[in-house]
């Protein structure tokens, strides 16, 4: 599997953007898709995660209520859409695949997109 993640740029303080994320090869049904993001001097952070199959969805604290995570079967595509964006939010976000099921940590995910930049301005 490919994962290829676009849509980040810069965006004033209480914007919006949204990412997308085009995975190339099969997803199965258990397969979980998420974002992690990943600041400049920081560790890679969970951000929000999908079940493939079922859609069942799962965020971190710090976005809940704030960031949305949706896929398209059909389209082999994960979205986030980024609401109330907060400076803190600035960071490279990272779509990824974890064949084993929901993980929160890094390590846990088995396939990687290249990452795209978010930058929050206040």
């Amino acid at each position: 599997v490919q994962l290829q993640a676009s849509g980040g740029g810069l965006v004033q303080a209480g914007g919006s953007l949204r990412l997308s994320c085009a995975a190339s090869g099969r997803i199965f049904s258990s397969y979980v898709t998420g974002w992690f993001r990943q600041a400049p001097g920081k560790e890679r952070d969970f951000v929000a995660a999908i079940r493939w199959g079922v859609g069942r969805t799962y965020y971190a604290d710090s976005v809940k209520g704030r960031f949305t995570i949706s896929r398209e079967n059909a389209k082999n595509a994960i979205y986030l859409q980024m609401n109330s964006l907060k400076p803190e939010d600035t960071a490279v976000y990272y779509c990824a695949l974890n064949r084993d099921g929901l993980g929160y940590a890094r390590y846990e995910y088995d396939y990687w997109g290249q990452g795209t930049q978010v930058t929050v301005s206040s």
